[in-house]
């Protein structure tokens, strides 16, 4: 890349995942185009993911703060990045090791894009999880396009045009952070490559959330409300 630094900062939402932290943030790290840093924003987790997170010592960027959910613990996580690129996994995920490199290569290939994502596959914790990279059948089975964030690769200043993820739901905030994407025109690619694994477990975040369900509806009512208004607005840190 020639007319802009390819430094990629790295954000880490996390809620109580000592189980798993360790290995989202080693798939980070292990990147063939290593990020140029790693900010975990741990959302007032009360079990041992602080202990996890500082035994990576200075390779990652740790910042408490108050339970706020996730859209909130990735808006910190941008605001305290410096990269020119933005790219986030969640505490119970990983990624493949080129995924970052692949995305970046596409911004060379087309400068005009704003976002790259890819495929992911998402595996059973246990057994599967553990053998997932030598089982080379996996790959070519059951694969959906990573439209989630750790699926994404975007510049900063495409994001920031967008806004800060909604504070106010449980669930659905990045559906409604990627429709303000899509009627304010970014533009996407989606490759065909594996880049992400999601982990599927016993408290994953919709599992968790069941009872905020309807926060769907709400995003979705709020997308149609702009779309009618011909009014796609930009949400800033702390908007609702």
């Amino acid at each position: 890349m020639t007319s802009m630094s390819n430094d990629i900062s790295v954000v880490v939402p996390a809620y109580n995942s000592a189980r798993y932290v360790g290995e989202a943030i080693q798939s980070a790290l292990g990147q063939s185009h290593p990020p140029v840093e790693v900010i975990v924003i741990d959302d007032g987790s009360t079990d041992g993911t602080a202990e996890v997170v500082r035994r990576f010592s200075d390779r990652v960027r740790y910042c408490y703060q108050e339970n706020g959910g996730i859209g909130a613990a990735r808006n910190k996580g941008v605001q305290l990045a410096r990269g020119t690129f933005l790219s986030f996994i969640d505490a119970d995920d990983c990624w493949t090791q080129n995924k970052l490199s692949l995305q970046l290569q596409q911004f060379v290939f087309d400068p005009e894009l704003d976002m790259v994502f890819g495929h992911a596959l998402q595996v059973v914790t246990g057994d599967a999880w553990d053998n997932r990279n030598s089982n080379s059948d996996l790959p070519q089975i059951n694969l959906t396009p990573a439209m989630v964030p750790g699926g994404l690769l975007i510049k900063r200043e495409s994001f920031l045009r967008v806004g800060s993820f909604r504070t106010d739901t449980k669930v659905g905030e990045f559906i409604d952070w990627y429709a303000r994407a899509i009627e304010m025109g970014l533009k996407s690619r989606l490759l065909p490559d594996l880049v992400l694994w999601r982990r599927l477990h016993d408290s994953n975040q919709g599992i968790r959330e069941r009872a905020s369900l309807s926060d769907y509806a709400r995003v979705l009512k709020a997308s149609l409300d702009r779309r009618r208004a011909g009014q796609p607005q930009p949400i800033t840190n702390g908007d609702k």
